[in-house]
């Protein structure tokens, strides 16, 4: 048995293995801060109506009931959850809220999820 564990501590040091994993992990802030976007990002409502105001620009909250397929009380939850993420912003325009998304929190995402 102490033959097994030389050969495998040899291995663990061995200098051509690649960088440890743990130099690329996120810091506890980090994890902290970003946990609650993708919580938010973990409802497929949500995901859908992301993706539509990504697309469109920008949209009023009476214009997604029908691509979403639910009441106005559903997509105002759901609006608020994403807009209390940080993902979406709204300015109110007479008795609706229009929506966009924050380039700059989805650019976020995306670099800790590795892309670009």
């Amino acid at each position: 048995m102490p033959a097994r564990t030389a050969t495998k501590a040899k291995v663990l040091a061995d200098p051509l293995c690649c960088t440890p994993l743990t130099k690329a992990t996120l810091s506890v802030d980090e994890a902290e801060e970003l946990a609650p976007v993708l919580a938010a990002l973990g409802d497929p409502v949500r995901l859908r109506l992301l993706s539509i105001l990504a697309a469109e620009g920008e949209a009023c909250s009476c214009n997604l009931e029908a691509p979403l397929g639910k009441a106005q009380p559903t997509v105002s939850h759901h609006t608020r959850v994403l807009a209390e993420a940080g993902l979406i912003v709204g300015d109110k325009r007479g008795k609706w809220m229009w929506w966009r998304v924050v380039p700059e929190r989805l650019a976020t995402v995306r670099h800790v999820l590795g892309g670009v």
